[in-house]
């Protein structure tokens, strides 16, 4: 029952923002009392944390573990947060967005929790074996693309979308290459 609420939860998120979150909005939608649902979580935001705490679950899974090889992370990163190929905004399987979206909403707490993750998170990049400006670039343009879908601010659709990656792609490879002296500006 916990997934199927929170599996509302998303596609709330993503159609109609936070605003759309009410708990009896999310127990009709999920098909259980509000009793139910209130037994597994207790308000909006334990809701908003509940979608917070499995999205960043999911891309950990995606993520290779410490001691993998030089710039795996950062290539993980990329691949688990651009697709190769342009998905329309605002679609359920945008879970980027849905993370970034109960991160905003969910109040100070889980921003705060969302905080923690990130500086985690941008550790390992920073000791990813990569030219750290490198894999700091690729996360910056990784948080602007998602930043840009999010709100359609002119994200890069289609054929830019693919030359936007294979740019992030290059700068992986070019950092690894720095980071080994094989490359030299």
């Amino acid at each position: 029952m916990r997934d199927r609420i929170l599996d509302c939860v998303e596609h709330m998120l993503i159609a109609g923002g936070a605003d759309a979150i009410r708990l009896d909005a999310v127990a009709a939608k999920a098909g259980v009392s509000k009793g139910g649902l209130l037994h597994h979580f207790r308000s909006k935001q334990a809701l908003l944390e509940g979608v917070l705490d499995r999205q960043v679950e999911r891309f950990q899974a995606e993520l290779p573990p410490p001691g993998s090889q030089p710039g795996a992370f950062t290539r993980a990163w990329l691949d688990a947060t651009i697709p190769d190929t342009d998905v329309p905004a605002q679609a359920h399987s945008d879970q980027v967005a849905v993370a970034l979206l109960a991160a905003l909403s969910g109040g100070p707490e889980v921003l705060a929790s969302f905080r923690r993750q990130y500086e985690a998170w941008q550790d390992r990049l920073a000791d990813d074996g990569l030219d750290p400006s490198t894999a700091y670039l690729v996360r910056l343009a990784v948080d602007g693309w998602w930043l840009a879908r999010l709100l359609n601010l002119a994200p890069p659709r289609d054929d830019l979308h693919r030359q936007v990656r294979a740019r992030l792609t290059a700068m992986l490879e070019d950092g690894t290459n720095l980071q080994d002296g094989t490359n030299h500006p």
